[in-house]
């Protein structure tokens, strides 16, 4: 069963409301909501839906206890967009060893390679690495959810510039899926698994976000026009 991929609904809705963020996203998929005209009423529903279709068969979640190795310090890595340009990130596997670890180890595997940006939110993030394309597909593994409401303690916040897994609504259920902060959505600290730091190309996440041609208030992104991730370098 495919997983349905489902945004932070009450919490973000009231958040952007008191922001005055101007977005209104009737819907979502493995990362935050941000509505301002969204019932929640069926936010909720939608919630309930994406935890009911949550996909079977997967492995089980990767942990500290059970990765072969789990990393930690700084790394660091740059995100090669096709006709865009390179954007270097700081990724903190002190805060996050998980998410570094299995982002990383997707990186090295080349599974990034030829992925899309399918979600863009001008003025919130850009969403990518689903290889389905559409916000409902992940790397076959989920992992641990380092973020405080989940247990893990997790200092880094969701200021412009910070990388973050995108997941469904069950904690433990980030996978391949990332975001890039445009602007600082600081609501999400503490419910989303931030692992690093854009440190060269915020411009370029910037002409994305402002060019991106989407089909919905979502930011889904219309097909062929997706930006496409030509690789993701490991430098260290």
């Amino acid at each position: 069963m495919k997983r349905i991929i489902v945004w932070l609904s009450v919490l973000c809705l009231a958040a952007c409301m008191l922001t005055g963020c101007g977005k209104d996203d009737s819907t979502g998929d493995e990362t935050t909501k941000k509505s301002n005209t969204t019932d929640e009423n069926k936010d909720t529903e939608e919630e309930k839906d994406a935890a009911d279709q949550k996909e079977n068969g997967k492995d089980s979640v990767l942990t500290e206890e059970n990765m072969e190795e789990v990393l930690s310090g700084k790394h660091h890595v740059e995100i090669v967009i096709k006709d865009q340009g390179t954007i270097k990130a700081e990724l903190d596997a002190d805060q996050a060893p998980v998410t570094v670890t299995n982002f990383i180890n997707l990186a090295q595997e080349g599974f990034y390679d030829g992925l899309t940006f399918h979600r863009i939110i001008d003025g919130f993030m850009m969403q990518g690495g689903d290889p389905l394309g559409n916000g409902t597909g992940g790397a076959g593994n989920d992992i641990k959810g380092e973020f405080s409401s989940n247990g893990v303690e997790n200092t880094i916040s969701h200021v412009r510039g910070t990388l973050s897994m995108a997941r469904a609504s069950e904690p433990d259920s980030g996978s391949s899926q990332f975001f890039i902060v445009q602007q600082d959505s600081t609501y999400l600290d503490g419910e989303y698994a931030a692992f690093g730091t854009v440190t060269e190309g915020m411009e370029i996440v910037d002409s994305i976000c402002e060019n991106a041609e989407v089909t919905d208030q979502n930011g889904t992104v219309k097909s062929g026009t997706q930006p496409v991730i030509e690789t993701i370098r490991v430098i260290d």
